[in-house]
């Protein structure tokens, strides 16, 4: 009785090895999926806002227009230069950060968008190739990564 014992112990051990192997590796999926999940969520968390934001920005487009038209020293214009420090203050609080280039840097296809060519006309060449002539809108990003590319006009 203890030879059919030793035998039968004998057939499965390597079943049980092959049983062992296999729950080992799902027991390894099951960990990975768990960490994936959780780099997921806190992907989804830290852009669950964009879509609010991105329909914010022109808001914050325009209050930045009406104050280049506000007179200067006017309790309105003094009124709504608060309000847009306020609404920058609450962007910059959700982590949108606003790229503004200026004039004569080296156009950078990550954060800006080239809405137009401009020849070069300046005989002076004081803007060289490939360099921002002129500004169009400011971008934004949000936690590093681009949503509004800046709107510019490179040479």
């Amino acid at each position: 009785m203890t030879e059919k014992k030793n035998k039968s112990k004998e057939k499965k051990c390597p079943e049980c090895e092959k049983n062992l192997a296999g729950w080992k590796r799902a027991l390894a999926d099951y960990e990975n999926l768990k960490k994936q999940i959780v780099k997921e969520k806190e992907a989804f968390a830290k852009f669950a806002n964009l879509n609010l934001i991105v329909q914010l920005i022109p808001v914050y487009e325009n209050l930045k227009i009406a104050l280049e038209h506000a007179p200067k020293n006017d309790d309105w214009g003094t009124g709504v230069e608060h309000i847009k420090n306020s609404f920058k203050k609450v962007l910059e609080e959700n982590s949108v950060q606003e790229i503004v280039p200026e004039v004569g840097n080296k156009f950078d296809v990550e954060t800006m968008e080239a809405v137009e060519d401009e020849e070069k006309r300046n005989k002076k060449k004081e803007i060289k190739e490939n360099k921002i002539s002129k500004v169009i809108s400011a971008g934004y990003k949000l936690h590093d990564k681009v949503f509004i590319p800046a709107k510019v006009i490179v040479v």
